[in-house]
């Protein structure tokens, strides 16, 4: 079986996944606790396996797979931040059902078991050299997402939720297989290597891509776009965000935007090659786009009064952010894609952060974990250990010094102004100011805001919940603070922003 090692991870997770359905046949809590326990199992042990794994790697089916050290990157970090984001939707109640903001009744195996099917479509994406293996694998990373969003809590606004993100969701692979269809009719291919060997030559041939070249690359990129939630469709977000649980949340801002990240650089890689010398039409669009998503999401980020909803347009400004630093590809492809990786590691470090003190904060209603200001208010004086937990999350966020954020938007801010993009460079240092509004809110809200008059809630132990919140936040001061951490993590995005074609 020529293609066996490409494939191991891939193999690995879904075995699992299956297995994962099938201890949701049983109504055990020790069962459904042990769902958990096997999807973070097989997600650290396949990074684990992956670690010494030979680079570059290429699969014998006519080159079909090719893991590349960009694609092995995005593995490690695809399973790594799936183990993580696992920890969140641990099943901690006593019946072992869900937790503080997830309800899963039974249904603990299978959610397990779609979260790993995820996972797996984003490492299976880091491989696809192949537009239908490409498609594949997005489909997979989001189908599972479709379902988990309605499944996570036993609410209207859940159901309403998967059903907006499923239905925006068919819009946007449509989308995306209009504009692969284009590719395939216009030159004949479905490799990547190939269709960019023929884009490039018809580049060279005429200083910019034939129009229905050029169409086809537009409508894929619109259509991972929705990936993204970048702009134009990104409208799903507040509402998705909100309606789901907050660990399903969580998911959502990380994986889906890893994939749609992936994918952007593996399309803008078959079209400008391995230095990005990509046409101007599509740089231009990259700035608009980027300019629009991150303004969008910030302006938005400020009116909201639900904290999910807020760093729902929160995430929509940081796809605009990685987007800056695709959009300088064309004047500084290493250094650009540099910062696009390392951005999208710190954006998922210290997300995990937000979203788990998050779950760990109780309702003011006294059901469910927070999810308003004024959930928050006074919690902070009450659990000072969380409330500085939110701290360096939101500092981290904002990009203020001493945290990961910080670095990851250095990294997206230097190579933009190599490339010329100056203007694109005030307008990212002008959102990440918005931004401030909202994320200081969210801490002056803990601290300042005077509490309800009740003693302090007795917290629930939910130590997989604690321990996710306390990688991330000891990540984001590490990575932010210690410079031979942060070198060291630089070093690691140098490397894996060596695209090449087998």
């Amino acid at each position: 079986m020529p293609d066996f090692p490409t494939i191991l991870p891939e193999i690995i997770l879904i075995a699992v996944a299956l297995l994962l359905f099938l201890l949701g046949c049983s109504k055990k809590p020790v069962l459904r606790r042990l769902s958990a326990i096997l999807a973070i199992g097989a997600m650290l042990g396949t990074f684990l396996l992956q670690l010494g794994a030979e680079i570059p790697l290429v699969g014998k089916l006519s080159q079909t797979l090719w893991i590349d050290e960009f694609g092995h990157y995005f593995r490690l970090l695809a399973l790594l931040m799936g183990a993580l984001l696992a920890l969140l939707s641990f099943p901690t109640n006593t019946d072992a059902t869900g937790n503080s903001a997830l309800e899963l009744g039974h249904d603990t195996g299978e959610y397990f078991g779609l979260l790993t099917l995820s996972v797996t479509g984003l490492v299976l994406l880091c491989a696809a050299n192949d537009l239908i293996v490409l498609f594949l694998a997005l489909e997979l990373v989001s189908i599972p997402t479709y379902v988990m969003v309605s499944m996570s809590r036993g609410t209207a606004l859940a159901q309403e939720a998967g059903l907006k993100y499923f239905f925006l969701g068919a819009l946007s692979a449509a989308i995306m297989l209009f504009g692969f269809s284009y590719l395939f009719g216009a030159t004949g291919e479905i490799n990547l290597t190939l269709i960019a060997a023929k884009l490039q030559s018809a580049i060279r041939a005429n200083g910019s891509l034939p129009t229905w070249q050029l169409f086809g690359v537009v409508l894929v990129l619109i259509g991972l776009a929705y990936k993204l939630a970048a702009f134009p469709l990104h409208f799903y977000a507040g509402d998705v965000y909100e309606g789901a649980a907050t660990s399903v949340t969580a998911f959502l801002a990380f994986v889906p935007k890893a994939a749609g990240i992936v994918a952007t650089i593996k399309i803008l890689n078959a079209v400008g090659g391995s230095n990005f010398d990509l046409p101007h039409t599509l740089v231009t669009m990259l700035w608009v786009v980027a300019a629009i998503t991150m303004s969008v999401g910030n302006l938005l980020g400020l009116l909201q009064t639900n904290i999910k909803r807020t760093l729902a347009y929160s995430s929509i400004a940081h796809s605009g952010y990685m987007l800056v630093g695709l959009a300088s590809l064309a004047g500084a492809h290493a250094s650009a894609l540099t910062g696009v990786v390392f951005y999208l590691t710190a954006y998922g470090l210290m997300n995990v952060g937000a979203f788990g003190v998050l779950m760990l904060l109780p309702s003011h209603e006294g059901k469910g974990s927070a999810e308003t200001f004024e959930d928050l208010a006074g919690q902070g004086r009450k659990h000072v250990m969380l409330g500085l937990a939110m701290t360096v999350s939101c500092f981290s966020l904002i990009g203020l010094p001493l945290t990961i954020g910080f670095f990851g938007k250095l990294f997206l801010i230097r190579p933009a102004l190599d490339a010329g993009n100056l203007w694109l460079v005030i307008v990212l240092v002008a959102n990440a100011a918005v931004s401030a509004g909202y994320y200081l809110r969210i801490v002056g809200a803990m601290f300042l805001r005077p509490s309800p008059d009740t003693p302090a809630a007795a917290l629930p132990r939910q130590w997989p919940i604690v321990t996710a919140v306390a990688i991330s936040v000891l990540g984001t001061l590490l990575l932010g603070s210690v410079p031979q951490v942060t070198k060291w993590l630089s070093q690691y995005a140098e490397t894996a922003a060596l695209v090449r074609q087998p």
